[in-house]
């Protein structure tokens, strides 16, 4: 699919492996045109980059079941060759195909307020480059195709991260339910009435009155450099303003200073001002960017959806009639790294309810050492106490301990790293090959830290995947309750929000989605994936 000026654009059929099944046919209304060949074929739509052309298309009131992302499938691509960064638009990958001049990916086109629908120019420089080209198009899928039908997983990745592009522009468009009102009563209740005119609301500045007091001076708390100074001229120099820096002081105005800047924080990050920008129509619509981060977790363009403050989880609050059910995964990350390495005895205690609780029999029952063992095994860590629990790992599940440890030695020689599914970690860079080159103990330090970071990057970027083909088989049966709706996905957690008579056929499907995810990753393994449960009329009531 190709869009085009005025609402128009060009279809062409392709077959399986992306080879042309049918001439090229221009349509005059391209929404009208996909939403009848939705009802007609449910086909899955080829299309340069679902975040910039689906939400223009559920504007047009137009959903559609599946895709292939041409940009998503081509970052994955260049990732999996060890070229991240490369440009991944449908112009470069063809340009590529041809041994043409790879040209930039242009800058993302304003999205607000509402262009025409397909309209990418709307004035801005450069915009032209934005024109599809169906030829282009066809031929950069036929290769992807080509790729994929090579790679161990690829089909499934490819799948899943057009799918969950679907699920972000749709969780965009639809929007989390939130009240306006409760979230003004929370910022007053906790900074007191909203100021006007840049001025400090009321409770930060009484607090930056007292630390002024506690100090014997004027302290402005907003500047690190004037705190760090005022501690200095109290005979107790600290080498930063940092929290835990903060906590082994022992003055009066550290209590002060934690509250300034956890109020402050939230003023900044989530006040009146967030409100203002975020939310309408009681729908706080984030934009979701799939793949935002190199393990293939998400990001946000803005608007903090993957970091909504505790205290503001009260304002997330259900529609009359409707609830929300809020899942998480229990413990994923160590359940994928049992169903991962393959380790029997590992695998076994990841068929409980909880894992910790299982593995605490070889700490002598202790849950926290089991956590703590487990954690450092994932996360690189291996002094004090943490190293003797993982030697105690390591003697009894020696092939999960073997799998990180294979995965941190590849990453300390300068290999790739991989998920079940393929997403392939960053090569590293130029200077750190110069630097690990010079035999020092800053080369020694650059080695350990990239060993870490794919030890780590194995078992993530694996959870990714995992949540990825969950949001997929969620979305799918969602589809066939109807009204029910995903209006929010952070890593290992989804919300519905669902009229209450099908809350029960939700959560069903929410687990059944879950289960699926780990068949089609894993196959046959004694892992279980459960998913927490629980409905209710307000997010904060969830957890």
């Amino acid at each position: 699919m190709a869009c085009g000026e005025d609402g128009g654009g060009t279809l062409r059929p392709v077959r399986d492996d992306g080879a042309p099944a049918g001439p090229a046919e221009h349509v005059a209304d391209l929404a009208a045109a996909v939403a009848d060949r939705e009802r007609a074929l449910a086909p899955r739509w080829v299309w340069p980059s679902t975040a910039r052309v689906y939400p223009r298309l559920l504007r047009a009131g137009v959903r559609v079941a599946r895709c292939h992302d041409l940009e998503l499938v081509e970052t994955l691509l260049l990732g999996h060759d060890g070229r991240h960064g490369e440009p991944r638009s449908v112009q470069a990958a063809w340009a590529r195909l041809n041994g043409a001049p790879v040209p930039a990916d242009p800058a993302p086109p304003d999205t607000a307020p509402q262009p025409p629908l397909f309209d990418d120019a709307g004035g801005a420089p450069g915009a032209a480059a934005r024109r599809d080209d169906i030829d282009q198009i066809v031929a950069v899928h036929a290769a992807q195709r080509r790729r994929i039908a090579g790679l161990e997983g690829g089909a499934l990745l490819a799948a899943a991260e057009s799918a969950g592009a679907l699920a972000a522009a749709e969780m965009g468009h639809d929007g989390l339910p939130w009240s306006a009102e409760r979230h003004d009563a929370l910022l007053t209740e906790l900074l007191g009435p909203r100021p006007s005119g840049g001025m400090r609301p009321r409770r930060l500045q009484e607090l930056a009155d007292r630390i002024g007091e506690a100090f014997g001076r004027h302290v402005n708390p907003d500047s690190p450099a004037q705190v760090v100074k005022a501690f200095a001229a109290a005979g107790l120099p600290v080498p930063s303003t940092r929290a835990h820096v903060l906590k082994r002081v022992d003055h009066p105005a550290v209590p002060l200073l934690l509250e300034y800047k956890e109020l402050a924080r939230l003023h900044t990050a989530h006040g009146w001002t967030w409100l203002d920008t975020w939310v309408s129509g009681g729908r706080f619509r984030p934009e979701y960017v799939v793949g935002g981060v190199v393990s293939g977790r998400w990001a946000t363009n803005g608007g903090g959806a993957l970091q909504i403050p505790r205290v503001l989880r009260r304002a997330v609050v259900a529609d009359p009639g409707w609830v929300l059910v809020v899942a998480d995964a229990a413990q994923l990350e160590p359940r994928v790294l049992a169903a991962l390495a393959g380790d029997r005895a590992f695998a076994r205690a990841a068929a409980q309810g909880d894992l910790y609780s299982a593995l605490a029999d070889a700490f002598g029952g202790a849950r926290d050492k089991a956590k703590l063992a487990l954690l450092s095994a994932m996360y690189g860590g291996g002094t004090g106490e943490a190293g003797q629990l993982l030697a105690v790992l390591k003697g009894r599940f020696p092939e999960a301990f073997g799998f990180v440890e294979a995965a941190a030695r590849a990453g300390e020689r300068g290999h790739l790293v991989r998920s079940r599914l393929g997403r392939t970690c960053p090569p590293p860079s130029a200077e750190w090959r110069a630097l690990t080159a010079e035999g020092t103990g800053r080369a020694a330090a650059a080695v350990r830290s990239r060993g870490r970071f794919t030890r780590n990057f194995v078992v993530q970027a694996t959870a990714a995947d995992w949540a990825l083909v969950l949001l997929a088989a969620l979305r799918r049966r969602l589809a066939a309750l109807g009204p029910p709706r995903l209006v929010f996905f952070q890593h290992d957690e989804v919300i519905v929000h669902s009229p209450r008579e099908l809350a029960g056929e939700v959560g069903a499907a929410v687990q059944a989605s879950a289960e699926e995810a780990g068949r089609l990753l894993f196959g046959r393994t004694p892992v279980v994936f459960p998913m927490q449960i629980a409905v209710v009329d307000c997010y904060a009531d969830a957890k």
